[in-house]
């Protein structure tokens, strides 16, 4: 009954019910445009396509842009240019001394930053349209359809790549009309989409497989599957949301009759502070050896042993380097020295270290402390589809056993769970939790 009240109450709260109402429609339309074909291609000669798309960093591509990659849509290329663009103009803010003052101006800086995303986001649409069109045509005529294939050539390719260029923009205004009008983060909530539209699929597919195949365990095994699958989930919770709060204690100043400060608040440093980078990053590294393992027919040695994804040396360097990276990634995101600034500017200190040097060295050994059991549980994580696809599930069903999809997908609804308990706390409803406040991630309101 209490889950009954809490969706009463949301749908009474006028502004609510219109913002969910304006989220739905546009998941809607972004939905019905990853099924709109490119212009002269046949949706039944892309199976090779589809089998290309299948592992690696292409899966990665066609999670993201919700199977339109490897449908050969108007929104192929997906909202991943515009992460791209992102990760660049973020890293250049750590750099660049003029990034670094934009990013200080507040919310003229902000629109700067913005600006420069979007224009670097066309510049890399541009480039990659081309090469997907041109990875297109390969896959089309290894299909067969040559005819389909050779007219993939000259304007045609100029045509197709305004077009992929303008969907992926489109895509990006969808993701700011949300952030305006709708319920939750834009980007963020759309790359969620595109992972949960692949989940009935994948839960029919692993489904059929238990029931239909005598060796396949049947119901009590399929159901065993969901329980391990609720417990990773849980694991996944606790990942996100895990945070050592370092208490900060600010001076006492007395003006006039009022006494200002004094109080005691938190720094809440996150375990995995470098959220689903460093797997990203990783997957594209190892990409590398796959590519290169397709000019060489014969596969062998520990080149072509890099090119099983559910290989044991795969995983084990996929692994290291989702270890490595997140050290790597976490160090450029979280800067203790500018921490310790800004309390020392505020008049906080920690209590029993000094201001300036002690901080700086106090708030890096507990994040080189706190890193390591985050980095090593998010490798866990991501290696988890490997060793579910080796233990017999379904190829499609493992993938939501841990790796980016998990990661994002708990942390996107954790978000808008959040802005809605915000909503109905406002209008003074009770929230979505009796006993506690559902937490966002503390590093930025994206997917990443």
């Amino acid at each position: 009954m209490g889950f009954v009240k809490t969706i009463k109450n949301i749908w009474s709260v006028e502004d609510l019910r219109k913002r969910i109402g304006i989220t739905l429609l546009l998941v809607i339309i972004y939905r019905f445009g990853c099924y709109v074909v490119l212009p002269g291609i046949n949706p039944d000669d892309l199976t090779k396509l589809k089998e290309f798309s299948s592992g690696g960093l292409m899966q990665l591509l066609d999670m993201f842009s919700g199977g339109a990659f490897s449908q050969a849509s108007i929104f192929a290329l997906g909202i991943m240019p515009y992460i791209t663009a992102s990760i660049v103009i973020q890293l250049l803010g750590m750099v660049l001394p003029s990034f670094q003052k934009m990013q200080r101006e507040g919310e003229s800086g902000r629109m700067k930053l913005n600006q420069y995303t979007r224009w670097l986001t066309v510049i890399i649409l541009l480039l990659q349209s081309p090469a997907y069109l041109l990875n297109l045509k390969a896959q089309i005529g290894a299909a067969g359809a040559t005819a389909a294939a050779n007219s993939i050539t000259g304007l045609n390719i100029a045509f197709m790549t305004i077009i992929l260029t303008a969907g992926s923009m489109f895509i990006m205004w969808l993701g700011e009309r949300i952030d305006q009008k709708g319920v939750g983060n834009g980007i963020s909530f759309i790359i969620l989409i595109g992972i949960i539209a692949r989940l009935p699929e994948a839960f029919i597919q692993e489904f059929s497989q238990r029931l239909l195949n005598s060796a396949g365990g049947g119901l009590v095994m399929f159901l065993v599957e969901i329980v391990i699958l609720l417990a990773v989930i849980a694991g996944a919770v606790l990942l996100v949301q895990g945070t050592r709060k370092v208490p900060v204690q600010y001076a006492k100043r007395i003006v006039g009759n009022k006494q200002y400060g004094g109080a005691r608040q938190y720094i809440p440093l996150k375990v995995n502070a470098a959220g689903v980078m460093p797997i990203i990053f990783a997957q594209a590294l190892m990409f590398i050896p796959m590519t290169l393992a397709g000019f060489n027919t014969e596969n062998t040695g520990f080149l072509g042993a890099l090119t099983d994804m559910y290989g044991f040396w795969y995983n084990f360097i996929y692994f290291l380097m989702i270890v490595a990276f997140t050290y790597f990634y976490t160090a450029i995101t979280v800067r203790p020295s500018q921490m310790a600034e800004d309390m020392k500017r505020n008049n906080g200190f920690i209590p029993g270290v000094k201001p300036g040097k002690p901080t700086v060295e106090y708030l890096d050994t507990i994040m080189s402390r706190i890193t390591l059991p985050g980095s090593i549980f998010l490798g866990i994580v991501a290696i988890l589809p490997a060793i579910a696809y080796i233990c017999g599930l379904n190829r499609s069903f493992a993938q939501f056993f841990g790796g980016t999809s998990l990661l994002i997908l708990v942390g996107v609804i954790l978000d808008t769970l959040r802005i809605v308990e915000g909503h109905l706390l406002m209008r003074h409803y009770d929230g979505l939790m009796k006993d506690g406040r559902i937490k966002g991630r503390t590093t930025g309101n994206s997917a990443f």
